[in-house]
């Protein structure tokens, strides 16, 4: 019964979920009674203080484990968790509400059956421990009398729900028929068109040619939607030429980082460990009269070669061993020789030199590094200055003045993606900002310092003629070729049509049995669906993503019941129709549940208690 708790809480969770918006439409608003034990009533059920209270905790706590933030009861309200929280008990009780009706409940020894299995109320031997059952209860604000009563609530809730679902089968016929849908074949040939295939001469239309394919086309050169912007921009890099670096932070930083520009030298190495020196000496035997490998000595140990892998490691990792491991050439096995876990064999794999990065050769990197970390600094300074200018009125245009900033315009169109636009900081404000907005400081991920201005909203128009020229052009020529390409498949159809078969010197291909999901490379995407759409002996043209195929359907096949994976997909499909059949019906009786007790809130109640909601 426990277990069967836990699935109707979880069950609980989507059902009452998706019944919030019918059942929060029928609430009625009363000030019902001057006390404040309950905010709402549900037939002869109460939705207590306690309970919203205890809700409205958990659900602050769960929005604040998820946002890393707090949360307080404003922000709940806003984001209507406080009627997300009220719709759900209201919800619980319009079921205890039909449960108590129906006269179902548990008694006292399946309740203290259920309560000895719960593992915070068990002492360290795991029995059930009255004090400290009392003691949890007492942390969780439960009195026993209220937490009993829960208990045997949801425990008559799983039996109720357990009668509503459980054997609830949908018919076969309806996942027989999605199966079949899913899992129909076909066999088809065709043949496949590109640009390649057709040759054109040279061709250059003329203005007139032009604009008329422009008027034609219009909607393929219209601009979309732009914010015309201007910004002022401070970034590091404009100040890395004005920050002095002293010589001494430099061989500071070289210091820190030794082991980025002085790595000595480094061997590729396995590792065989052996119980005893006789061990590891005779296995050596055996390498040393060709008895034997290095890699059947792993295998005979019940390992893997990946299980003796060192990795690359320097002769300090290798301590009393490492002088002659680091003596043998590459391919050697040498030992045996000491190891933290025993005798053992080292081979070779590699030789890695030893890589040494002067002062000198490493200062330009050095000196760029922390000449950036610094203008990151200076621009931090600088900030609330420039804050206090744009405040005390002066404009973008006036910063580059006063400031090292420099001033830049752009066409935000959401598409933007180089320079400054590149920046999810940068693409977050210019989505943001309206005409009524006063340009103020923001950074950027790279420390550079922004503030930009929303001048005009230009709405969708046609480019001018003259600027999409080119575009204009391309356009025409590619429309040009998938003329040529569609007349020339049109041709081919004809004469398939004509010959019964394909003609000969074409590229045919053939697919057997493809199901509706199949992917074939390089075809139109609508190809597939034109299959299944097609009876057999049929021919169609597809055209689609610079390729035109001509395309005859060869047989239409079933689907292939005895197949391993049509099976398992028949199972699982059945499976969630039966589950998706049981939940509608339990939310039915919840939702008819609900109605017929007439819920009815004490706004009054709530309102106080949202007003002491810490």
């Amino acid at each position: 019964m426990a277990a069967g708790m836990k699935n109707l809480s979880r069950t609980f969770v989507w059902i009452l979920m998706g019944m919030l918006i019918v059942g929060l439409a029928g609430f009625g608003a009363v000030n019902f009674t001057g006390s404040m034990s309950a905010v709402a009533l549900v037939g002869d059920e109460e939705v207590t203080v306690d309970a919203y209270v205890r809700e409205l905790q958990r659900e602050q706590r769960a929005m604040q484990a998820q946002t890393g933030q707090a949360m307080p009861m404003s922000q709940l309200t806003a984001m209507g968790l406080d009627q997300v929280v009220l719709g759900r008990l209201i919800t619980l009780a319009a079921i205890d509400n039909e449960v108590s009706k129906l006269g179902i409940s548990i008694g006292d020894e399946n309740l203290l059956s259920e309560l000895t299995k719960v593992s915070s109320f068990q002492n360290s031997s795991g029995q059930f421990d009255r004090e400290t059952y009392r003691f949890t209860l007492d942390n969780a604000g439960f009195t026993e009398a209220e937490f009993e009563d829960d208990l045997r609530r949801e425990a008559s809730r799983t039996l109720v729900q357990g009668a509503i679902m459980s054997g609830t089968k949908m018919p076969e016929v309806m996942s027989d028929t999605l199966v079949s849908y899913i899992g129909e074949r076909r066999s088809f040939s065709y043949v496949q068109l590109s640009p390649d295939d057709v040759l054109l001469t040279q061709e250059m239309p003329d203005d007139t040619a032009l604009r008329a394919f422009y008027d034609d086309n219009i909607a393929a050169f219209t601009l979309p939607e732009t914010k015309s912007l201007t910004y002022a921009h401070l970034s590091p890099n404009m100040l890395l030429d004005t920050v002095e670096v002293d010589q001494e932070a430099l061989r500071g930083l070289y210091e820190d980082r030794a082991d980025q520009y002085l790595i000595p030298e480094r061997r590729l190495v396995e590792r065989l460990v052996f119980a005893d020196n006789d061990s590891a000496a005779s296995a050596k035997a055996q390498l040393d009269v060709s008895g034997t490998t290095f890699e059947v000595l792993v295998q005979d140990r019940g390992l893997a070669l990946s299980d003796v892998d060192m990795g690359d490691v320097t002769e300090a990792d290798l301590s009393n061993a490492g002088a002659e491991v680091f003596a043998a050439e590459v391919g050697d096995v040498v030992g045996p020789l000491p190891s933290d876990l025993g005798p053992a064999l080292y081979r070779v794999n590699g030789r890695l030199e030893a890589r040494e990065t002067s002062f000198e050769e490493a200062e330009a990197e050095l000196r760029a590094e922390l000449a950036a970390d610094r203008a990151r600094r200076v621009i931090e300074q600088q900030a609330e200055s420039i804050e206090d200018m744009l405040a005390g009125g002066v404009t973008l245009e006036e910063l580059p003045d006063q400031t090292d900033m420099q001033i830049g315009t752009l066409g935000w169109t959401g598409l933007n993606a180089e320079g400054i636009a590149a920046y999810d900081g940068f693409r977050e404000a210019a989505e943001a900002v309206t005409v009524d907005d006063f340009p103020s400081v923001a950074f950027l991920e790279d420390g550079s310092l922004f503030a930009l201005r929303l001048d005009e909203v230009l709405p969708p128009r046609p480019e001018p003629f003259e600027d999409a020229r080119d575009k204009v052009l391309a356009a025409w020529n590619e429309n040009r070729t998938a003329e040529a390409v569609n007349n020339l498949a049109q041709d081919l159809l004809k004469q398939t049509e004509a010959d019964g078969a394909f003609p000969e010197g074409y590229d045919v291909q053939t697919e057997t049995a493809q199901t509706r999901t199949a992917y074939i490379d390089t075809t139109p995407v609508e190809m597939m669906i034109e299959v299944f759409e097609m009876n057999p002996g049929e021919l169609r043209t597809v055209s689609g993503e610079g390729s035109t195929v001509v395309l005859r359907l060869d047989e239409v096949l079933p689907a292939e019941d005895t197949s391993e994976e049509m099976q398992m997909l028949a199972s699982a499909m059945q499976t969630q129709l039966d589950q998706a059949l049981s939940q509608a019906l339990f939310e039915a009786f919840a939702q008819d549940a609900q109605l017929r007790a007439a819920p009815r809130v004490d706004q009054q109640a709530l309102n106080a208690v949202q007003a002491n909601f810490q």
